[in-house]
């Protein structure tokens, strides 16, 4: 799950995740063919043939992946039988794709003997990244799939997409981290991701000739070359940009923040990324912004905003320790008030990286 840091990375800036304590666990097997047959308990039976293109099915995933790692020569050109179970909601903004390739990687190199080292880590969430980007289609970042097999216990990471250079920031004990899950899922494979990654493009390009200088990414942008930048590109294209910029600068200040222990610095912090995502970048929704909004005057509450790429998905809200289960109540109860529907939500506890289980299904 994403802290801060929205929109970010595929410009080349900073994002802060975490790994939460939501599972995605895969049992593998190889086969003498080349057939590759999955079952999951949330989505069904798939079967298809591991160089097939992609199908539009779960199972893309895992034969993206298996197929870059045979591209790597790390496991043989066989196909696989695998079971998957998960509790992470999918759609919802959670990093469920990322969990589903990282546990497939692990759990591939594993039954081929050939085990990951932890040095090795940041290079397999790349692996990762190109068979969801290459394969499946879906143009996504880093982050995801580097914060699922490279996290730390307890820790955030504060990870810069350009230079991949990343740094641990410990959670507190006293604070907790609440989810709401608005019950809008969206397909990042629809047209929202890929046009304001679009956009993104354009701004760069705009940005470079209102400036009169190569610009390597917009994260590359500081807060003072907005006023240079404004006016002499197109709007929409500006809002995109003041979002990147903007929103790199509240992830250094509220990584900043949790180290000094200023608790309520960094939760204002949240609400100007939700306020900027909704007002610069336009991906929140009357849900993620009614659970926002409502949260501001609960009890211990510090700071919300939505997280995941939006159209849906998720709130955050972090809370003073010891009060997330009746701001959750308090919460939830606004939201059915509003929306006539009870919010599944849960108090997601900060956890270790992606792992292999021995264990037998």
């Amino acid at each position: 799950m994403n802290l801060i840091g929205e929109h970010t990375d595929y410009n080349g800036g900073l994002v802060l995740p975490v790994g939460i304590d939501l599972e995605t666990r895969v049992w593998l097997r190889f086969r003498t063919d080349r057939m590759v047959r999955g079952a999951s308990r949330e989505h069904g039976e798939v079967r298809e043939k591991l160089d097939a293109p992609p199908t539009g099915h779960w199972l893309d995933y895992a034969r993206g992946v298996a197929r870059e790692l045979v591209s790597d020569g790390r496991i043989p050109a066989r196909g696989f039988d695998a079971r998957v179970e998960t509790d992470l909601p999918v759609g919802a903004g959670l990093s469920s794709s990322a969990a589903l390739e990282a546990a497939f990687a692990l759990a591939l190199l594993s039954a081929a003997g050939s085990p990951i080292r932890s040095e090795e880590r940041p290079a397999l969430a790349r692996l990762c990244q190109r068979a969801e980007s290459d394969f499946v289609g879906v143009p996504c970042g880093l982050m995801d799939p580097y914060a699922v097999l490279c996290g730390r216990d307890r820790c955030a990471i504060l990870l810069d997409c350009g230079s991949e250079e990343a740094a641990s920031v410990e959670i507190p004990g006293d604070i907790e981290i609440v989810v709401f899950d608005t019950g809008v899922t969206r397909e990042l494979r629809e047209g929202g991701y890929a046009q304001r990654r679009d956009e993104c493009e354009r701004a760069l390009e705009q940005a470079a000739v209102a400036l009169a200088r190569p610009i390597e990414s917009l994260s590359s942008l500081r807060p003072g070359d907005l006023g240079a930048v404004g006016g002499r590109v197109d709007p929409i294209v500006f809002r995109r940009t003041r979002h990147v910029v903007s929103e790199n600068a509240r992830v250094r200040e509220f990584a900043a923040r949790i180290r000094a222990g200023d608790r309520g610095g960094a939760g204002k912090v949240l609400f100007a990324s939700h306020e900027s995502l909704r007002v610069d970048f336009e991906v929140t929704i009357p849900e993620s912004d009614a659970l926002v909004e409502d949260s501001r005057d609960l009890p211990g509450c510090l700071g919300s905003r939505m997280t995941g790429a939006g159209w849906g998905g998720c709130t955050l809200h972090l809370v003073s320790a010891g009060s997330a289960e009746a701001f959750s109540a308090q919460l939830a109860t606004r939201f059915e008030a509003r929306f006539e529907r009870a919010p599944r939500h849960w108090i997601a506890k900060p956890a270790a990286a992606a792992s292999v289980l021995e264990t037998s299904p």
